[in-house]
C-alpha cells in the first residue's frame, strides 16, 4: 500500500518527498480531475493525501471520488501556509456530531 499526494503548490510536495511520499502538484481543476482519476485507478495507491484547498475549491469534485469509491482513504492535509479550520475544529466537530459539550 502506498501514500499518494496530490498538492496546489511546490513546497508541500518537496517535503512529502522528502518523507518518501510520491506525488503530483497541480494547477488547476482539469489536472485535479486527472491526477485523481489516476490515483483512484491505482490499485497500490491505499491514502491519497489532498491539500486542503482542494477541498475548499473543488467541494464537488472530493466528494464525487469519496462517493464512488471505497479505496483509496483520501485525508485533507493543511499546507505550509497553515490550516483554513478554526483552532477548535474537533471539540466543534464532537459537539455537533454526538451533542455533547466538552
Amino acid at each position: 500500500m502506498q501514500i499518494y499526494l496530490i498538492s496546489d503548490n511546490a513546497d508541500t510536495y518537496t517535503g512529502m518527498r522528502l518523507a518518501g511520499v510520491d506525488g503530483v502538484v497541480v494547477e488547476d481543476r482539469a489536472e485535479l480531475k486527472a491526477a485523481l482519476e489516476q490515483a483512484v485507478n491505482n490499485p497500490e495507491i491505499g491514502i491519497l493525501l489532498l491539500t486542503e484547498k482542494f477541498g475548499r475549491e473543488f467541494p464537488e469534485i472530493i466528494d464525487e471520488v469519496k462517493l464512488q469509491h471505497r479505496t483509496p482513504l483520501i485525508i485533507e492535509i493543511p499546507d505550509r501556509y497553515g490550516t483554513g479550520r478554526k483552532p477548535d475544529f474537533i471539540t466543534s466537530y464532537v459537539n455537533e456530531a454526538i451533542g455533547l459539550r466538552l
